[in-house]
């Protein structure tokens, strides 16, 4: 049965023969022919352009359907689906066709009702974007009827489709896209963001747009439609701000760092204003205190590490954190105390009392955990719409605690995100926790790097000394750079530094072992390629034991580069020798720089390889530049590039070796660097040869009153007769027992330096050793009285002997 208002469908019985029969009501409404007009005449009458035979030739088979006109009785035709339908006996023979004819262009009622009751929002416009319909779901949606609409413009009627919500995604204005399509007839598909009258929440569209156009081709209106997909689109963005906070935060080891990435990832993509509040502790990487230290009523003291808002700027850098205080019966306190997160609206109440909440806010409340939300009016008097508090917790531990806040945005807060709140909270708290306990990890490192590398460079009078010692950046590790002055016999100094292989407490603890073997082998004064012979050694029993130990992990002195130097100031002269580490740069007082030609050996602990030495003689003033790879750190040149910017670095003048250290930093180290760096600087000096004096003695006993009496007469010339007495008993029983128990040549040297220093030398290979004498014994007490007498005695192994020495401080200083 046809519905009201549906347009008529003619019918008609033909016989076998093609004529008409039967006539129908409907034929009288859509054509005008009466049964009196049509029955008996043949069926092809009515068709302007009939197939040939129709509808003859389908007697007997399927239903057969054309398009074609139909005359009208008042002459015009009019474009019809015609159906024939053949008709049956009982004994199945043909007894005609019944046919149908039904306008063609025109759509039904119900078509028209399908559109009407759509869910989705449909509307048509005119190009000046006026109201030619809309269904009832757009009507809602706009909150005005279609009376209320028709013939009004767009812009007129909702003017805040002319504005951006979110300026900050760069959205045109939904009537904007409307016009656009109408001008340039392109179709235009679109997520729409917008705020429907009467809500406090923000809801996505999405729309298609598409232009409407007459038999001729122009675009004589436009048409959208539309359905509400709010609970995808923030489920998406949600998505897309965790996505985005795996990537922004925890991208520096720093506590203030990492809170204010918390804060600026949340800003303002989901809120108006974060801070966060962390224990002191926290921020100076200690463990924080425990919950169960707080007792009820106490006043919670955190330090504000980050706090962000729209209204500061996009990306604020990080400041000092400043104190604050939570009061025992506010939120925060009562979160960080029961450690679950609450959520605070200032919504008000409507018309019939109950509290307003935007849609999908309080309309499920199962998602809502227990006592959430909880609405305060206080809010609004400070301008905030919703306040989530989460408790910042990880790894079991309350570092502190968040706030977001919305105050610039329509949208209330919902259950889902308190659950966005708590992700980005867990994530940030992770990485803070990280960054502590790599802040305590760096301290400690730092610490006792710190604690093993010289407090103050010793006074000696061979070099002036400066040395600068820089940690890598806080993105990084401790690393295992060093370097040491360490005062030798004979008024020579060595110069030393290494390089330890990795980062953090184990490269600081094998950088403190290696400093340390090398002072005990520099006391034993021995030259620098055999020095590094045994600190390779070393290295070699080192690993070994760390293997034997069943869980085998690299030490950190295997692979470690060291350079030891040793300048005497009498001869001018500095040897050294290299285990792998970068050759140092020498530059003479007219600014030209002098080559070290010696192959750097291989790095400790690698064994098989000899060290070579080098001896290289220097200018009175000659500048010495020691330093580690880590100077030289720069993405943008090669270690060949950065030994020649070094060099031209160094040559600039400078008022002193303080302040060149510090202009070799400033030029050198990148601001993000990632590794050490130690720079150890020397002025070398040259004893005055009147402060020398050296003497042949043959190997005849009757040389030593001789000996006594050359002591004499210098000490004499230098104005040291206080140390005559001991000087000559000393020296006494040194000639004596080389003379005894060396071979020759002998030689006696005296040098006033900052102490008076005693030098006998031979040919034999033999140290001598202290031991003590029995009663009975007619000698074996000459070294124990050096010993005792002196302030220092030892030997050292020259190229052709040994030398043995001893020291004497003096009473007070001499004068020049």
């Amino acid at each position: 049965m046809a519905e009201k208002g549906d347009s008529p469908t003619a019918a008609a019985v033909v016989g076998p023969d093609g004529v008409i029969s039967g006539w129908s009501e409907g034929g009288r409404l859509l054509l005008g022919w009466t049964a009196q007009d049509t029955v008996g005449r043949p069926v092809t009458d009515l068709l302007v352009d009939p197939p040939p035979g129709f509808p003859e030739s389908h007697a007997g088979g399927p239903d057969q359907t054309g398009f074609m006109p139909v005359r009208r009785r008042d002459g015009s035709t009019v474009d019809a689906v015609v159906t024939a339908h053949p008709l049956h006996g009982t004994d199945g023979r043909p007894l005609g066709h019944a046919v149908t004819v039904q306008r063609w262009g025109r759509r039904p009622v119900i078509a028209d009702r399908a559109f009407e009751q759509c869910p989705f929002a449909l509307g048509v416009y005119d190009p000046d974007l006026r109201f030619l319909w809309i269904n009832a779901s757009s009507g809602r949606v706009i909150a005005h009827s279609e009376e209320q609409v028709l013939g009004k413009k767009y812009r007129e009627l909702f003017p805040e489709f002319d504005r951006e919500l979110f300026p900050e995604r760069d959205d045109k204005p939904y009537t904007d896209q409307l016009a656009e399509v109408a001008r340039t007839g392109v179709p235009a598909r679109l997520i729409t963001v917008f705020q429907p009258l009467g809500s406090n929440y923000a809801n996505a569209w999405a729309t298609s747009i598409w232009p409407v156009r007459d038999a001729e081709g122009q675009v004589r209106a436009v048409a959208n439609w539309g359905f509400d997909m709010s609970a995808e689109y923030w489920a998406r963005q949600r998505l897309l701000l965790l996505n985005k906070a795996s990537g922004g935060i925890g991208r520096t080891l720093d506590v203030i760092g990492t809170a204010q990435e918390l804060a600026t990832t949340s800003v303002p993509a989901f809120v108006d204003l974060v801070s966060v509040d962390l224990f002191d502790e926290v921020l100076r990487g200690e463990e924080p205190p425990s919950v169960s230290a707080f007792t009820p009523g106490e006043t919670i003291r955190l330090s504000r590490a980050a706090r962000h808002s729209v209204k500061e700027g996009a990306d604020p850098a990080p400041q000092p954190a400043n104190s604050v205080t939570h009061l025992p019966d506010s939120v925060a306190a009562h979160c960080m105390t029961a450690g679950r997160s609450t959520v605070q609206l200032a919504a008000a109440p409507d018309q019939g009392g109950e509290w307003a909440f935007g849609p999908g806010l309080a309309a499920d409340p199962a998602h809502w955990p227990p006592g959430n939300p909880l609405i305060d009016e206080s809010l609004a008097a400070d301008g905030v719409t919703g306040r989530i508090t989460v408790p910042l917790r990880a790894r079991g531990a309350l570092l502190g605690v968040v706030a977001f806040e919305r105050s610039d945005r329509p949208e209330s807060f919902t259950a889902d995100d308190l659950i966005l709140a708590e992700e980005l909270t867990a994530k940030a708290a992770v990485a803070i926790d990280n960054a502590r306990r790599y802040s305590r990890e760096r301290t400690t490192a730092l610490t006792l790097q710190r604690s093993l590398l010289p407090q103050r460079l010793p006074s000696q009078e061979a070099i002036e000394v400066a040395s600068r010692y820089l940690p890598a950046g806080t993105g990084a590790e401790v690393g295992g750079d060093w370097f040491d002055v360490i005062p030798l016999s004979g008024a020579r100094v060595a110069l030393v530094v290494g390089d330890v292989v990795g980062h953090g407490l184990h490269a600081s603890a094998s950088m403190g072992r290696l400093r340390t073997a090398v002072r005990t082998l520099a006391d034993v004064d021995l030259p620098p390629d055999e020095l590094l012979t045994h600190l390779d050694d070393l290295v070699i029993h080192l690993s070994s034991d760390v293997q034997s130990a069943g869980h085998f992990q690299p030490a950190g002195e295997f692979g470690a580069t060291c350079l030891y130097a040793v300048y005497d100031p009498v001869s001018r002269r500095c040897t050294l020798a290299s285990a792998g580490h970068p050759l140092p740069l020498i530059i003479s007082p007219d600014g030209t720089s002098t080559p070290v030609s010696v192959q750097p050996g291989p790095p400790l602990g690698i064994g098989g390889l000899p060290f070579e030495s080098v001896e290289v003689e220097l200018p009175e003033g000659s500048l010495v530049a020691l330093y580690t790879d880590g100077v030289m750190e720069n993405r943008e040149m090669d270690v060949d590039q950065g030994a020649a910017e070094l060099l031209r670095v160094l040559k600039e003048p400078a008022a002193s070796l303080e302040s060149l250290c510090d202009t070799v930093m400033d030029a050198m180290l990148p601001e993000d660097r990632t590794d050490d760096a130690a720079l150890l600087l020397a002025r070398t000096q040259a004893l005055d040869p009147q402060h020398v004096a050296d003497w042949d003695v043959e190997p005849d006993p009757a040389q030593v009153p001789r000996a006594r009496k050359f002591v004499l007469d210098q000490l004499d010339a230098w104005g040291l007769e206080e140390e005559a007495f001991v000087t000559e008993l000393v020296v006494s029983e040194l000639v004596t027992n080389a003379i005894r128990y060396g071979e020759p040549p002998i030689k006696l040297r005296l040098i006033r330096h900052t102490s008076l220093i005693c030098e006998v030398s031979d040919a034999s290979d033999t140290a001598p050793h202290l031991r003590r004498a029995r009663a009975s014994d007619e000698g074996g007490r000459g070294l124990l009285l050096v010993a005792q007498l002196t302030q220092g005695w030892g030997t050292r192994q020259t190229t052709n002997g040994k030398t043995i020495w001893c020291a004497q401080t003096f009473a007070e200083p001499p004068a020049p």
